[in-house]
């Protein structure tokens, strides 16, 4: 079971860690604007512009990962294979961010879909 909340800790993290990049580039732009980084954002180009994008589908796939574990560990279906499962997101998670920010596409959606099936097969299992 804490093989599973730790995943889930981390994948949280991730959401917020893969926004270093974003702030990175947006330093490049003269400067990280924090009254209104937004509107910064929006002028990042190439890596910077792949480096926001995925840090917001970071937060789009944790909203598929975290019912995952909490459906996992309500059922208490917290087995092996639900273990390798979360950590196969994750490692999934951390390959997307960097294949996505250096253009490695074809990559990148394979990670993707590696990541978003073992959420989704673990809440098959919980049934």
């Amino acid at each position: 079971m804490s093989v599973l909340v730790i995943c889930l800790f981390i994948a949280c993290a991730l959401a917020v860690i893969s926004k270093g990049p974003v702030a990175y580039f947006m330093n490049q732009l003269g400067g990280y604007n924090n009254k209104h980084p937004r509107s910064q954002q929006a002028k990042l180009t190439g890596a910077g512009a792949r480096a926001l994008a995925a840090h917001q589908n970071s937060f789009e796939s944790l909203i598929l990962f975290a019912p995952a574990i909490l459906v996992a560990l309500a059922t208490n279906t917290t087995g092996e294979t639900v273990q390798y499962l979360a950590i196969t997101h994750v490692v999934a998670r951390v390959l997307y961010n960097i294949l996505y920010i250096i253009n490695i596409h074809y990559l990148r959606t394979l990670v993707w879909m590696i990541a978003t099936i073992a959420s989704f097969t673990i809440i098959y299992l919980s049934i």
